[in-house]
């Protein structure tokens, strides 16, 4: 007789970050142990223009905590020491003379067009 088990959700946690949210939830196993899943949803379009969510999900066991939290804590170490926490939001590379901004004042006159059917081509 096969069991009809629903995954029961333990305890759960949410971050939203602009367009992604991440979901940290607690479930239990067969055997009644716990383990964590971490779930990335963005939000995107379909070509129509209708809203859809892409989804990345780990599965992160007991056994691996302390080992994720050790790198998790280290990069994010990293990168605070090296750039800081303040959020960069204007970045211009100028060798291909691309300027990408993430405020919402840029018109489409503000933006470069570039055509990468050259790219590979040698």
């Amino acid at each position: 007789m096969a069991e009809n088990r629903d995954i029961e959700e333990i305890f759960s946690k949410t971050v939203r970050a602009g367009r992604r949210t991440y979901f940290f939830d607690v479930r239990s196993t067969r055997a009644d142990d716990y383990y964590m899943t971490i779930t990335e949803s963005k939000r995107d379009f379909n070509e129509d223009g209708t809203p859809f969510y892409k989804k990345h999900k780990i599965y992160l066991y007991k056994e691996d905590f302390t080992k994720f939290k050790e790198a998790l804590d280290e990069v994010s170490n990293y990168v605070i020491k090296e750039k800081g926490e303040e959020i960069i939001k204007n970045v211009e590379l100028k060798e291909n003379k691309i300027s990408l901004d993430t405020s919402e004042e840029k018109t489409n006159s503000d933006f470069t067009e570039i055509n990468f059917d050259d790219l590979g081509k040698e």
